[in-house]
């Protein structure tokens, strides 16, 4: 059984801790369903719509450690090296990192409190991994039309933690597919490129603005620069058209790096926060998601 947080505006479902097995994303706090009440509207889809394909990913889930894992290269092969949210992996040979692959897992000890129908708190309890530990608490909130999750790292070991964290936003807003219904707008001119050749195919970039030619027939990718000089309160706006429901992202961290992927039927704006942290520290950060519906 997993929970179910909900309020006069929102209904969120969340997976019960050991729900998703994969190695990749945050087993705490892993979002799978999120229902605006006004117009039943829902905004959670799966990365993939094909059994067994992808990595498990599925609404508001985080991610550690996209690029480069902690202590993945002083680990030997055989060797294990921290997924922060998830458990020591075992490092299986001497190929580089690869954030999509299964690694042999040794999973945290995570609690869930339920503090009350607006308001559950994990905790991923440390555990040593050549000097890497860390605390990870995790607070999901509802206030009024409002999702926040709350972050709080403590670095418990002997060794610096220097990573990436991110929200992997599977979104599709009532199932539509992605396309000419939808705006994805940014509070700044979008400074776009990609390292995959043919990813933008399809793709309207003006100013701020992401917009659809067609439905995608094959996944998009691309990173955005630009941010830097952001000083807006929120950070990006998806909203159907034909429906008027949408959600933004107020968070109010400073961003590190971000980017967009999609496929048909899931666009996902990502946006990073860095990450360095040296034993006895902490760092609390926060992400706040607002539903709506205009007119």
């Amino acid at each position: 059984m997993g929970f179910q947080l909900s309020n006069e505006h929102l209904f969120v479902d969340i997976a019960a801790v050991g729900d998703y097995k994969g190695t990749r994303f945050d087993w705490s706090g892993f979002i799978t369903g999120i229902t605006m009440r006004e117009g039943n509207h829902s905004f959670c889809v799966p990365e993939s719509l094909k059994s067994g394909e992808g990595t498990g990913g599925l609404g508001l889930c985080n991610e550690f450690s996209l690029k480069e894992a902690i202590g993945y290269e002083d680990a030997p092969v055989g060797g294990q090296f921290p997924k922060l949210g998830v458990g020591l992996l075992t490092r299986t040979d001497a190929a580089p990192y690869q954030f999509y692959r299964n690694y042999p897992l040794q999973p945290y000890r995570i609690d869930a409190e339920v503090r009350n129908e607006q308001n559950i708190v994990f905790t991923v309890h440390p555990k040593n991994c050549g000097g890497y530990a860390a605390r990870l608490e995790k607070s999901i909130s509802l206030d009024r039309n409002r999702l926040r999750i709350e972050y709080q790292l403590s670095n418990t070991g002997t060794r610096e933690i220097r990573t990436e964290e991110y929200n992997h936003n599977f979104l599709g807003i009532d199932g539509q597919p992605i396309g000419p219904d939808y705006d994805l707008q940014f509070p700044f001119a979008i400074e776009a490129w990609t390292d995959e050749p043919g990813t933008m195919d399809g793709l309207r970039i003006d100013g701020g603005a992401v917009a659809w030619e067609r439905v995608p027939d094959k996944p998009f990718y691309f990173h955005i620069g630009g941010y830097s000089t952001c000083a807006s309160p929120w950070l990006w706006d998806l909203k159907h058209r034909p429906s008027g429901a949408g959600v933004r992202e107020i968070s109010s961290f400073p961003v590190y790096s971000a980017a967009v992927w999609g496929m048909g039927h899931v666009v996902s704006p990502e946006m990073f926060i860095r990450i360095e942290l040296q034993p006895g520290e902490s760092k609390k950060w926060s992400r706040v998601y607002e539903f709506y519906r205009e007119p």
